[in-house]
């Protein structure tokens, strides 16, 4: 139950971000075709990221051992604050975000690895908390297609306030779940 929890706690800031991203390229108003094929790269990118982030994360546990959690917690804060801080080149993340939903072929691995690098760290915060892998891919891969569509639908009634706050909720929805692992692993819960 408590991996259950950890998990809940981890996809609510995915989401968050993804929805972020995605509702920046809703404004474009995408045709039905490219808003599924943008939420499939996303799903793939927002996934993927967190896939190698959980295997390194898991080699690096086994290497730290019992403070492996400790570790994990610290990225998991630490990606909360990355995504707090206001991007030093916030056009050039935005002109990113919205030729991915032009760009085809290997341009798009160069595009979803460059919006995908907190996912990353998240992947890794749960490879070395040891949150089962599988489990973890389903529900991110879900998480990823659901906030890409609903950011997709209605980014373009949305205001750029919003998209920023949501962002920026995400850091801290991953500041307060590291704050809580941290509680709990103190606690011996």
């Amino acid at each position: 139950m408590r991996q259950l929890l950890i998990t809940a706690g981890l996809l609510l800031p995915l989401a968050l971000d993804t929805f972020a991203l995605a509702a920046a390229l809703g404004i474009a108003g995408l045709q039905r075709r490219d808003r599924l094929r943008v939420s499939l790269v996303f799903t793939a990118f927002e996934a993927g990221m967190p896939i190698a982030g959980l295997l390194v994360g898991r080699v690096a546990g086994n290497l730290v051992g019992e403070w492996a959690g400790y570790g994990g917690i610290l990225f998991l804060f630490l990606a909360g604050v990355l995504l707090l801080r206001p991007s030093e080149d916030e056009q050039d993340e935005a002109r990113r975000v919205k030729l991915l939903a032009h760009v085809r072929g290997l341009a798009i691995v160069d595009l979803g690895l460059s919006i995908s690098v907190d996912e990353l760290t998240v992947g890794l915060s749960a490879g070395l908390i040891g949150l089962p892998i599988a489990l973890t891919v389903v529900w991110i891969a879900l998480q990823a297609f659901a906030a890409a569509q609903v950011g997709l639908r209605f980014g373009a009634r949305l205001s750029e306030e919003i998209r920023e706050r949501s962002e920026q909720a995400a850091g801290v929805a991953l500041m307060l779940v590291a704050l809580v692992l941290l509680g709990l692993k103190l606690l011996q819960v």
